[in-house]
């Protein structure tokens, strides 16, 4: 059950304890409330103040999850722990007339490949590792509008080899004005769609 330790902050930073002390700090910079915090000391309390409001404090043997936990990288996001990654690939695609993102995002790879080259794997100067390792994760920034329209498998057919693992579509590109609209190019509009992609290239 919480005990209610004081009704204000600037009574707990005069008279409180340490652990009380760094949380009313916290409290003061953040100027909001945190649902639960949770410190390393045996004791569970129950803050009241003018200016915020009501929270608890528990105790936990478990250090709290950082931002930086968070955040890491899943299995499902691109790149991945699956691959050994060697070199990243970035491009940019863009369809000026027909309105078609599937070719942006197809312009986007070849941009990505089309001026590198990777003589490795053929050549086998990494130890260990055939030509027919060669593993390819893909990351597309499509204009959210657009990606249920988008052809993944053309997309994949633009890489002449390596297996693809993955095509991860996220929410990028841009669909801006072309400053102008032809039909007989099947222009539909004036719109143009360009898309970003990043090519993660390992065994």
């Amino acid at each position: 059950m919480g005990v209610n330790i004081i009704e204000r902050i600037d009574i707990i930073l005069a008279n409180g304890g340490d652990k009380e002390i760094e949380i009313a700090r916290m409290l003061l910079i953040a100027n909001t409330s945190f649902p639960t915090i949770k410190l390393p000391s045996p004791f569970q309390t129950t803050l009241k103040s003018p200016f915020l409001p009501q929270f608890k404090v528990f105790a936990s043997s478990k250090p709290p999850i950082s931002m930086a936990t968070a955040a890491s990288p899943t299995q499902s996001s691109v790149p991945n722990s699956s691959i050994t990654l060697l070199f990243v690939e970035m491009g940019v695609g863009y369809d000026q007339h027909g309105q078609d993102v599937t070719k942006a995002a197809m312009k986007a790879c070849r941009d990505a490949i089309s001026s590198n080259s990777i003589p490795a794997f053929r050549r086998g100067s990494i130890p260990g590792v055939s030509f027919e390792q060669m593993k390819l994760q893909i990351k597309l920034g499509v204009p959210r509008p657009l990606q249920p329209t988008l052809d993944i498998e053309k997309v994949k057919s633009v890489f002449p080899y390596g297996k693809i693992e993955k095509v991860e579509v996220v929410d990028g590109g841009l669909i801006c004005s072309s400053g102008v609209h032809v039909e007989e190019m099947g222009d539909k509009d004036d719109n143009c769609y360009i898309v970003n992609a990043a090519v993660y290239v390992g065994y």
